[in-house]
C-alpha cells in the first residue's frame, strides 16, 4: 500500500512545560488534523496552569536555524507563529520570511499569558507591528491583544467589526479578532475580516470550564488546515469548530482542565 504523504506544518513558538500551550498544544493540534508537526523554539518557559515561573529565550541565531533546518528538508504548508518575545527574534523570522515565495503565515500575536505573565517585551511590540504582521496572511489576536494593537477598548460586536477592519487596514492582512473573553450572551463570537466580507463565526459559550492554550490550539488548528489545502474562511470556520470541541470535550490533567485536541 502506498504511504499517505502528511502535509507539513511549522509552529514558530515557545515551549510550554505544563504541556497545555505553546509548542506542545500546537503539536498535538497539528497531530489530531493529520498534519507532520515541525517547530522552531523560541523560549524555554518554566510554567504549568496556574503561573509562568521563569522564561528563557532562545538566541535569535539558534531561532533561525531552526528554521532554515526544517525548511530544507520539510518544507511547510503553512506556518504559525506564537510566543516570540524579543525584538531579536521577531526580525530573524520576519527577515527569513519577507524572501521569496513562503507559506502562509498566521501570527498570534502572543502578549500576555492568562496568567498574566508578560509573553512579549513591550520593546518588541513595534517591531512586530513594523516587520511581522504584514508578512502574515492572518492575523489572530484575542481581545486583550487586539486592545493594545489598537489602543482602544473593545466592548461590542461592533467594535469587533471595526477592529477587524482597521486592523487589516494597517497591515494589509486577514484579522481573526476573537470574542470569547466578551459578555455577549450565551455565544462566544469571533469576526473574520479578509478584506473583501466579513464572517462573523459563533458557537456555544461553554460554561464552567476554564482552559489553558486555547489561542494557540485555535491558531495551530487554523495553520493545519491551511496546510491541508482548505482556503482561509473555510480554514478558520473548521478550526472554530475544533476549538469549541475541544473546550467542550475537555478533561483534567491533575486537577486543572486540559483541551482535548482528539475530539471528534
Amino acid at each position: 500500500m502506498k504511504p499517505r504523504i502528511s502535509p507539513v506544518a511549522l509552529t514558530i513558538a515557545g515551549s510550554d512545560s505544563g504541556g497545555g500551550a505553546g509548542i506542545q498544544a500546537d503539536l498535538k493540534t497539528f497531530a489530531a488534523l493529520g498534519c507532520h508537526g515541525t517547530t522552531a523554539i523560541t523560549c524555554i518557559t518554566a510554567q504549568n496552569p496556574k503561573a509562568v515561573i521563569g522564561i528563557q529565550p532562545v538566541r535569535a541565531d539558534i531561532v533561525r536555524k531552526q528554521i532554515e533546518a526544517v525548511c530544507a528538508e520539510l518544507p511547510p504548508r503553512a506556518v504559525k507563529t506564537g510566543m516570540l518575545f524579543s525584538t531579536d527574534i521577531i526580525n530573524a523570522v520576519a527577515d527569513l520570511f519577507s524572501k521569496g515565495k513562503r507559506p502562509p503565515l498566521v501570527v498570534d500575536p502572543v502578549m500576555v499569558a492568562t496568567s498574566g505573565a508578560v509573553l512579549l517585551k513591550p520593546s518588541a511590540l513595534r517591531a512586530l507591528q513594523k516587520r511581522l504582521l504584514p508578512l502574515a496572511a492572518l492575523i489572530t489576536p484575542n481581545l486583550d491583544e487586539a486592545q493594545l494593537l489598537l489602543s482602544r477598548k473593545l466592548s461590542s460586536l461592533e467594535d469587533l467589526l471595526d477592529a477587524a477592519e482597521e486592523l487589516h487596514a494597517r497591515f494589509g492582512c486577514a484579522a481573526l479578532v476573537k470574542g470569547g473573553h466578551l459578555k455577549l450572551g450565551a455565544e462566544a463570537v469571533d469576526v473574520l475580516f479578509d478584506g473583501r466580507r466579513f464572517t462573523v463565526l459563533k458557537a456555544l459559550r461553554v460554561q464552567g470550564v476554564s482552559t489553558h492554550g486555547t489561542g494557540c490550539t485555535y491558531s495551530a488548528a487554523i495553520t493545519a488546515y491551511l496546510a491541508r489545502g482548505e482556503k482561509l474562511e473555510a480554514a478558520v470556520g473548521k478550526a472554530k469548530e475544533f476549538i469549541t470541541r475541544a473546550i467542550a470535550t475537555s478533561d483534567f490533567a491533575g486537577k486543572h482542565p486540559s483541551l482535548n485536541q482528539q475530539a471528534r
